[in-house]
């Protein structure tokens, strides 16, 4: 194992605060790099949503959303007293932007709604004994904008007016950060094209313009242009997030904007400029990779939602999967690149939860659901073939974190990061991992007290830019990962490589570049052996008697090409443990069918960092 560094001063690393390094006299002071991580999610769900209302969450407010998010302990819609042991550092309420705020006002008689064509015509359905075309009137506007009315401005604002102000009084910079946001959620043919809109700002800015809709237009490239009009017209700044893509039929990265015209430079500026993250692991399956994509990653098969879209109207086709799995959208990056140059898919990782009960759990040991009928108690599994909305329940998956490297815990700070892409997202654990790539570092440089001086003095990290290689030199990259302090130990630590062959084609690559215990890579397949299991089902529990607490590498790219276009990102892998399935089926006493799956492997997925020649 000489290519890597198992180091005891990784943990104090990942934690620098600033304290005397051992080897120098005193400690520098004036580094500008990010130290520290901050833990938190960018996609949650209130009553404010209507489809979040319809499903039952009726009384869970914004307001209850921060408050447990701080660690404070509220009441769920089970009945059950609910707190974070570990509390978020920040927390964007993503609210849908349709109808925002409108079903619950109309349920009890707020005039703001209930006085408009909207409310008159709820009204007309709840008289007919129909509540349920009240709801279906939300996704019919995600579909078909024109024929459904919208608000009108007046009622829009002071909604979204409560929603900001709201915001502002949970902020408490340096300790929480309460990021404004909201869902604009465009579903074209049943296809999910969703993203989350993400302020840096205050009310006093926020507040200004009404959140952009699908009813507004479902169209992406509108989207973006009222990023651009809210920046010109408060001086503020903004974002998108695409969600998870599996569930979009391949419109998520596509190669056809959606009036099905081939995607020009115009449309790779406007998606580069406007989304530098996506949200590639969440409750809707995990969209990092597709083993019909990558056959050679044993990884790749987790936690897959590859059935159909998110509206139950099309099955999937292979051809949709390269366009709907980060991996394969950032080889298309590279693809685009080289044709209009410029990559509409640059894009950073992070993960969150898209929970719609108020309540953001990650971990697969406490695990409350994601929607009021997905909270604990046997009925979430014991009838575990049904279909419980969209999905059964049993499918539903934990994710996930956005971890962000940042200066300190404040709206511009965390804001910056994630622009630069300084980003990685989980699968539910508090993996910390950092990755730094260069054309100098030396495998020494991780034994140096103050590495990350090294590591930023001679590269970049994730989500930054390698160009120009020097003749005769391969990038190098520095790798750190350490495990959840209150989770399992780690597997292994892969470098994940994708590039553009020069006839055009694109390739990947996966590298396992450090690893716990001895074990040795087959000399025929180059595969590394399982890391092997603790897990037992009869008591849902686990040991961590395998796997390392940290693992470390500097690391050189054996196969590099200086004319390829490239990128490379880091995947962390845990040792086998119980997934949530497992601790419901001791805890309730079930006996569920053999297709439920009882264990995970949870995961970290850094930014990427680019080469390009």
């Amino acid at each position: 194992m000489d290519n890597f560094r198992r180091i005891g001063i990784l943990l104090w690393g990942f934690a620098l605060q600033g304290a005397a390094m051992a080897a120098e006299y005193s400690a520098p002071v004036d580094q500008n790099y990010p130290k520290n991580v901050y833990w938190g999610d960018t996609h949650l769900h209130t009553r404010n949503s209507p489809d979040a209302y319809s499903m039952g969450n009726m009384n869970l407010t914004p307001a209850d959303a921060y408050r447990f998010a701080r660690g404070q302990e509220i009441v769920a819609h089970n009945g059950m007293r609910v707190q974070l042991r570990r509390p978020l550092d920040f927390l964007v309420v993503s609210d849908h932007a349709e109808y925002i705020g409108a079903m619950y006002r109309f349920y009890v008689n707020d005039p703001i709604v209930v006085n408009t064509d909207t409310g008159r015509m709820w009204q007309g359905f709840t008289e007919q004994g129909r509540p349920d075309l009240v709801y279906g009137s939300f996704v019919d506007s995600m579909q078909d904008p024109e024929n459904n009315p919208v608000l009108p401005r007046p009622a829009r604002m002071r909604i979204w007016e409560d929603v900001v102000q709201t915001s502002d009084e949970f902020n408490d910079p340096g300790r929480f950060t309460a990021l404004t946001g909201y869902e604009w959620t465009s579903m074209i043919n049943g296809n999910n094209l969703h993203r989350v809109v993400v302020y840096k700002d205050g009310a006093d800015k926020v507040a200004q313009l009404p959140p952009f809709s699908g009813q507004d237009s479902l169209d992406p490239r509108e989207l973006w242009k009222a990023l651009a009009d809210y920046e010109q017209a408060t001086g503020g700044e903004v974002m998108a997030i695409a969600h998870n893509g599996n569930l979009s039929n391949g419109m998520m990265f596509p190669d056809k904007s959606v009036d099905g015209k081939p995607i020009d430079r115009a449309y790779a500026e406007l998606r580069s400029r406007w989304e530098p993250i996506y949200e590639v692991t969440q409750v809707k399956g995990d969209g990092e990779a597709h083993p019909t994509l990558s056959p050679n990653d044993e990884f790749a098969d987790f936690e897959n939602w590859d059935w159909d879209n998110i509206g139950r109207s099309e099955l999937k086709e292979d051809w949709m999967l390269p366009h709907e799995y980060a991996r394969g959208a950032l080889k298309l990056g590279l693809k685009f690149e080289e044709e209009l140059g410029v990559n509409p898919f640059k894009f950073g990782m992070i993960g969150s939860t898209d929970g719609h009960n108020t309540v953001s759990t990650t971990e697969e040991d406490n695990f409350f659901g994601k929607f009021p009928e997905s909270e604990p108690g046997p009925a979430r599994l014991e009838n575990a073939m049904a279909l419980d909305r969209l999905w059964k329940n049993w499918n539903i998956v934990a994710s996930g974190y956005a971890a962000i490297w940042s200066r300190e815990n404040t709206r511009e700070a965390l804001f910056d990061a994630m622009k630069r892409r300084e980003v990685y997202a989980t699968t539910g654990s508090r993996i910390m991992v950092r990755f730094f790539g260069g054309w100098e570092y030396e495998a020494g440089d991780l034994e140096r007290p103050a590495w990350l001086d090294v590591a930023y003095g001679k590269g970049v990290p994730m989500g930054g830019d390698l160009t120009n290689a020097p003749r005769r030199r391969a990038p190098s990259f520095i790798v750190a990962a350490a495990k959840d302090p209150d989770g399992a130990n780690l597997d292994r630590v892969q470098v994940v490589k994708g590039w553009l062959e020069r006839d055009g084609s694109l390739g990947e690559k996966v590298y396992d570049v450090a690893w716990s215990g001895d074990r040795q890579a087959d000399p025929e397949t180059g595969k590394l052996p399982p890391v092997g299991s603790t897990v037992d089902l009869e008591t849902a529990s686990y040991t961590n008697a395998i796997g390392a607490a940290e693992l470390a590498a500097v690391w050189e790219d054996p196969d590099f090409d200086p004319k390829q276009r490239a990128f490379y990102y880091v995947r962390v892998l845990e040792i086998p443990r119980p997934r949530w399935t497992a601790y419901d089926q001791v805890f309730f006493q079930l006996d569920l069918p053999d297709e439920i799956p009882l264990v995970i492997q949870d995961r970290a997925y850094t930014s990427p960092i680019w080469y390009t020649p």
